[in-house]
């Protein structure tokens, strides 16, 4: 080769790093669109431990624990978003659970993101509106009292159903087993919805006359109240019954914010004898 005919090296383009987004805009943004600070709640909803500066990768899972960190860490996640958060009516101490969780994150900067209550009574993304539109309920509006907030939803079916068609309209949606107690001796037409431990709710559910009530798990009580009042109930599971309410938020974030979101799928594993 001649020396004035030099052969050219190709260098490829730089791949242009994602800058990600500040913290603290991602938060501001979820305090706001969740109206963090406008519901009472036993959990303090909002920003719970302060990691990474920077946020590339978001996971949405229901429960804080070791599991579901590890998994986000995995995934190189730097904030996690969950239904049920690490701190409850605040912290005293700093050891055993606490601290183990704590140093985890520290040490990985990993936000932890929790809304409790504001996630359940959203009125786009809420898991009780997320459940009322996978079995297909129409006018819908809130229901249920707690603590002063109302934070479920009750609606019509389109047609009548049995209990054990909505079930697995409801097993479609969100997996799990569901068990029904199926006392309603007509068709259904009317379902009130709580999501995750409304079983105490069962008795408002009765009050207004519905046909069928969903929420998450069972109490001993709810066998005979609701064959008494001759309701049905349908029990998903407290951890299914919350996962679509998470999923929902990851995808208002990635349509906000260009954002990778990935669901962390940690379900509570039963052993039967």
């Amino acid at each position: 080769m001649s020396k004035d005919k030099k052969a050219k090296v190709q260098v490829p383009p730089k791949k242009r790093s994602d800058p990600g987004v500040a913290r603290h805009e991602l938060v501001a943004f979820l305090d706001e669109f969740l109206g963090t600070t406008k519901i009472a709640d036993s959990s303090c909803n909002g920003l719970q431990v302060e990691g990474a500066a920077i946020v590339k990768k978001v996971g949405v899972a229901v429960d804080a624990c070791i599991e579901t960190y590890t998994k986000a860490c995995e995934q190189k996640c730097q904030m996690l978003i969950v239904h049920h958060g690490l701190i409850w009516s605040g912290i005293t101490t700093v050891q055993g659970r606490v601290r183990n969780h704590l140093k985890y994150m520290l040490e990985h900067e990993l936000n932890l993101y929790a809304s409790h209550l504001p996630l359940d009574a959203h009125k786009v993304v809420g898991n009780n509106m997320q459940l009322a539109h996978i079995i297909g309920l129409t006018d819908i509006e809130p229901a249920f009292s707690y603590r002063a907030e109302i934070i479920g939803v009750k609606g019509n079916l389109p047609k009548k159903q049995d209990c054990r068609s909505i079930a697995k309209m409801l097993q479609k949606g969100i997996g799990g087993q569901p068990q029904v107690l199926d006392f309603n001796k007509k068709s259904i037409e009317t379902v009130g919805i709580v999501s995750g431990g409304g079983a105490s709710d069962l008795g408002q559910a009765v009050a207004m006359g519905l046909d069928c009530f969903i929420t998450g798990e069972s109490s001993h009580s709810a066998y005979h109240i609701a064959l008494e009042a001759g309701i049905s109930v349908i029990y998903g599971g407290h951890y299914f019954t919350e996962t679509v309410g998470v999923r929902a938020l990851g995808h208002i974030l990635q349509k906000q914010f260009s954002l990778d979101v990935e669901f962390i799928d940690v379900p509570v594993q039963q052993v039967y004898l």
